[in-house]
């Protein structure tokens, strides 16, 4: 169903406050989804319907217990890990412009940061080259195994241009988490290829393969390797837990980094050879078919850009319909 957007914000605001979130929080948490939703990205308001995303009662202060000059580590104090993560890219981006580099671990937190393209992107619009590891409970195999060991882990990093910043977000798995609760939301199958059931035989049943695991995002070793590095970066580097070792479901791990182009170039000359790169990938030969080459983060920029400008936005009517039951009595 198509839906203006400042409904969609208003819903998403609620059901937010429904969980128990304070003002300042409601802003940073629904700008994250929004940020997802807009783009198609399915990090956006599917993350509110079912069981939601209650503020944890144990929910501290965010604390910096580690810090240096170009460094921080932060306990998230079960905080949103949408609420951590921004704050560590605060605190990455001053840090980061005093000094050329700077790098943040966040852990003690149990919910997803959601498309962590959105916080590296607003480092980039900093004229910073920005980095997000993410990790988060075991749903993924190892290549040739069927039992879940990694996060859906994924990772961002973001570019700065011209215009609208290069900005790659992918999981390593071949879907995510929520890409299958959005499935089993509208009632359709997922690709055969994507997951296996709990015996290790693959499914295109989104709930057999959230009780299973989901492959890597290339089915090979390759995508593998990716995921156990994320794992490795947002888990043990950063004091959270990893590989079903530890509080899994309570201590998930971010790695932040950002670095100024000036360390190594002039910082202006790099965004316009960045741009100048990116003009030349869209100009090649096209292929039988293929209308436009885009590079990372076009496309859904484009989409979102699109939106602003009708101030419409199509949503799923399963979905739309459990977020309005959600945000209901607020």
């Amino acid at each position: 169903m198509k839906i203006s957007i400042k409904e969609l914000e208003e819903l998403t605001r609620k059901a937010v406050q429904k969980c128990g979130y304070r003002d300042k929080e409601i802003h940073i948490i629904a700008d994250v989804m929004l940020y997802a939703q807009l783009r198609d990205n399915n990090q956006g308001v599917v993350k509110l319907i079912d069981k939601g995303i209650p503020k944890d009662p144990q929910a501290g202060e965010i604390v910096i217990e580690k810090e240096t000059a170009i460094s921080a580590r932060i306990n998230g104090n079960k905080n949103h890990a949408m609420l951590v993560v921004s704050k560590a890219v605060d605190i990455v981006k001053e840090k980061a412009r005093n000094s050329g580099f700077a790098i943040a671990g966040t852990f003690n937190t149990n919910t997803s940061s959601g498309a962590i393209g959105y916080y590296a992107s607003r480092l980039a619009k900093e004229r910073l080259i920005g980095f997000v590891f993410s990790r988060s409970p075991q749903r993924v195999a190892v290549h040739g195994s069927y039992e879940p060991v990694f996060g859906t882990n994924p990772l961002a990093i973001a570019i700065p241009t011209e215009t609208d910043p290069v900005v790659l977000d992918m999981s390593t798995a071949a879907t995510s988490f929520f890409g299958l609760v959005e499935a089993m939301t509208a009632g359709r199958d997922i690709p055969s290829d994507f997951a296996y059931d709990a015996q290790g035989i693959p499914t295109t049943n989104p709930q057999k393969a959230i009780a299973g695991a989901i492959r890597s995002f290339d089915r090979s070793y390759k995508g593998s390797g990716l995921a156990l590095i994320c794992e490795i970066l947002a888990g043990p580097l950063v004091g959270a837990a990893f590989c079903g070792l530890g509080d899994s479901k309570g201590n998930w791990g971010h790695l932040i980094f950002a670095l100024d182009p000036e360390l190594l170039t002039d910082r202006n000359k790099f965004v316009n050879n960045v741009s100048e790169m990116v003009r030349k990938v869209k100009s090649t030969k096209k292929l039988t078919g293929v209308e436009e080459i885009f590079v990372p983060g076009e496309k859904e920029n484009r989409i979102a850009g699109q939106r602003w400008e009708t101030g419409l936005i199509e949503v799923e009517d399963n979905l739309l319909a459990e977020l309005r039951k959600v945000s209901d009595g607020v």
